[in-house]
């Protein structure tokens, strides 16, 4: 009788605290946002709508929405879930800013380690280097003569401080060793706006928002930051950036999903059930696929397994973002 009593005890409790438990969750008639902390129209915010429709079903025909709150290098939306309610309606999509926050961010005001709920990874986002259209260069040999030709000329945009851009701009100009002047927009899309109207000159950005771009030729493509050749259609012929001649040059950029740290046990549960539910539907696979990102589909499914990763990816980056000497306040 005194565990039943004790069990009831903290289940009140915990309801008292964050007013959700997994059977009233997700509660009815109230939403379930996912905060983007990067800009609409970005890539980031393409892989949020997309998982939000197929984590409908799972969550029970439940209404998702997406939020965009840019800015800061991503911590302003990340910090909004941070201090949001822990009762599962607020999660946070983020992709490897997650990882270079504690390096590149000085007065972050929460901590990625220990404020948040890890849910989950979501997929893995090959990179492409592409140019504004009215460049000379036609392919990457050319592109390297174009850069050496006019150093201290190159204009080479970001989506801001933190973004995927903005790391693989750094491994770039170490590897070419060449220091371009960097241009830190608000979002990808009005970096890639920019690209093409010819305001910038290059641009390594995620294939989920750069392979529209480039089957419409609006921009030129110079390669792909994997080891092998895509298969999505409008990139299987783009040469990768290793075989070119910029050897082991390797760039993956993840998603993961995330809740405020205090987030019920039960209830986080519950998301994670929906969201490997999400990841196997056949139209979220073929949507992810047509943009060139893969579905994670191995144990970074598992709440500690991607917990354990991102651990590891902040010690990745950490040396490359202090040896370029970027910080943001």
């Amino acid at each position: 009788m005194k565990k039943l009593i004790s069990l009831a005890t903290l289940a009140a409790a915990t309801l008292a605290a964050t007013g959700t438990l997994a059977a009233d969750f997700p509660v009815k008639d109230k939403p379930i946002t996912i905060v983007v902390p990067f800009a609409a129209g970005g890539p980031t915010d393409r892989v949020a709508r997309d998982l939000a429709e197929a984590l409908r079903k799972p969550l029970g025909g439940a209404t998702v929405v997406v939020d965009n709150a840019a800015g800061a290098g991503s911590s302003i939306g990340t910090n909004k879930v941070a201090k949001a309610s822990p009762d599962g309606h607020t999660l946070l999509l983020a992709h490897i800013a997650m990882a270079t926050m504690p390096s590149l961010l000085r007065n972050m005001p929460f901590k990625v380690e220990t404020d948040f709920e890890y849910l989950g990874m979501v997929n893995d986002v090959p990179m492409t280097l592409i140019g504004r259209p009215s460049l000379s260069a036609t392919n990457y040999k050319e592109l390297t003569a174009w850069i050496n030709q006019n150093k201290g000329k190159i204009n080479l945009g970001n989506a801001g401080v933190g973004s995927a851009s903005h790391l693989c701009g750094l491994l770039l100009q170490n590897a070419w060793q060449v220091d371009m002047t960097t241009v830190p927009y608000k979002g990808t899309a009005p970096a890639m706006t920019d690209l093409i109207g010819g305001q910038i000159d290059l641009m390594c950005d995620q294939t989920t928002n750069t392979t529209s771009q480039i089957e419409g030729k609006k921009v030129k493509a110079y390669g792909v930051t994997t080891l092998k050749r895509l298969t999505t259609p409008a990139l299987k012929d783009l040469p990768t950036l290793d075989e070119s001649g910029l050897k082991n040059f390797q760039v993956t950029i993840w998603h993961g999903l995330y809740a405020p740290k205090g987030t019920p046990a039960d209830v986080q549960a519950r998301i994670n059930t929906a969201l490997i539910a999400a990841l196997k539907d056949p139209e979220f696979i073929k949507k992810q696929e047509g943009l060139g990102a893969v579905v994670v589909t191995d144990k970074r499914l598992e709440p500690a397994e991607h917990k354990k990763f991102v651990a590891a990816e902040i010690a990745r980056w950490s040396p490359v973002i202090k040896a370029a000497g970027v910080y943001a306040d």
